[in-house]
C-alpha cells in the first residue's frame, strides 16, 4: 500500500508536470499514491491547493513530494511560501537558469499552448490527427504523398496506436496499413504503396502474443488462431524483407520505444513539438 502522496501542479492541464515528475519517480521501487491538481490559476485555488498538501501531509505523517509547473508569479509565491512539502519547481529548477544563460525572459505560458486559436504547431497538430484517423487502417488511398510516414504490418501489431501517437506528439501525418492475405498471395506490397517506398515502416510481432491479442476481439476464431497468426507474421516479414522494408517487433517494446525508432529510420522533415 502506498504511504506518500506525490501532488502534480500547474495553472495548466499539469500534463508537463506530471510527465516528467513520473519520469523522475519511475527511478524508484515504490508505491505513491499520485494526485494532479490543474487550472491552479488564482490565489484562491493556491491556497486550497497548500491546504490540501499539508492536510495531507499531517495525516500521513510523511512530507509530500509536489511537482509544480506554475507560470503564475503570485499563484506561485502562495505555493512555495505555504506548502509544506518537498517542493519540486520545474520551472525554477530549469527556466529560470536558462533566462540567465540565454539573456532573455521566458513567455512564462501556461501549458504546452497558450492560446491554440493563435498557434499554428497546434493547428497542425488536429490536422495531423484527423489525417491519421482518416487513413486508419486502409481506410483510404488518398493523398498517401502527403504522409509523413507509413506503417504496415499484419492486423493488431500496433500501427494504429503507434500512428495516432506519432500524429499527437509529433504532428506527423501517419497512415497504416494492415497486411492481408490478398498481398500474401501477391507476394508484394499492397500498389497503392509502392510508390511511397522510403516512408513506409513495418511493424510485426510475436505470433503467440499476436494470438492473445486476437482472441480478446473473436475468440475462437480462425483469425485469432495460433496457426493463422504465424503463417500472417512469417508472410509479413517475408514480404517486408523483399521489399527492403525496414521493420521492428512491438511484442515487448512500448509506443513510445516504436515511435522514436521509426523518426530515427525514417526521419521525417517535419516535426512539431
Amino acid at each position: 500500500m502506498s504511504n506518500r502522496t506525490v501532488f502534480f501542479i500547474s495553472d495548466g492541464t499539469g500534463i508537463t508536470a506530471e510527465t516528467f515528475g513520473n519520469a523522475i519517480l519511475a527511478q524508484f521501487e515504490t508505491e505513491m499514491r499520485r494526485i494532479r491538481l490543474p487550472f491552479i490559476d488564482t490565489v484562491d485555488k493556491a491556497h486550497q491547493a497548500v491546504r490540501q498538501i499539508n492536510h495531507t501531509g499531517e495525516v500521513e505523517g510523511k512530507k509530500p513530494i509536489v511537482f509544480t509547473t506554475l507560470a503564475n508569479e503570485e499563484v506561485h509565491k502562495v505555493i512555495t511560501e505555504g506548502c509544506k512539502g518537498m517542493l519540486l519547481d520545474m520551472f525554477g529548477t530549469f527556466v529560470n537558469p536558462l533566462e540567465i544563460e540565454l539573456g532573455i525572459k521566458s513567455h512564462h505560458r501556461i501549458g504546452r499552448f497558450s492560446d491554440v486559436s493563435k498557434s499554428q504547431a497546434y493547428h497542425d497538430r488536429i490536422e495531423a490527427i484527423n489525417f491519421s484517423l482518416a487513413h486508419d487502417d486502409g481506410q483510404s488511398n488518398r493523398d498517401l504523398a502527403s504522409s509523413d510516414v507509413i506503417l504496415v504490418g499484419v492486423s493488431r501489431s500496433g500501427k494504429t496506436p503507434t500512428s495516432l501517437y506519432l500524429a499527437m506528439q509529433y504532428g506527423l501525418k501517419a497512415s497504416n496499413y494492415p497486411l492481408i492475405p490478398e498481398d500474401f498471395d501477391r507476394h508484394q506490397l499492397p500498389p497503392a504503396l509502392v510508390p511511397h517506398r522510403s516512408k513506409i515502416f513495418g511493424l510485426t510481432i510475436n505470433p503467440e502474443r499476436l494470438s492473445e491479442i486476437r482472441n480478446e476481439r473473436r475468440p475462437n476464431s480462425k483469425y485469432a488462431s495460433l496457426q493463422n497468426c504465424r503463417n500472417e507474421v512469417a508472410e509479413a516479414e517475408a514480404m517486408m524483407r523483399r521489399a527492403g522494408i525496414r521493420w521492428l517487433s512491438t511484442t515487448t517494446k512500448s509506443i513510445e520505444e516504436i515511435a522514436t525508432t521509426i523518426l530515427q529510420e525514417i526521419r521525417p522533415e517535419r516535426l512539431t513539438y
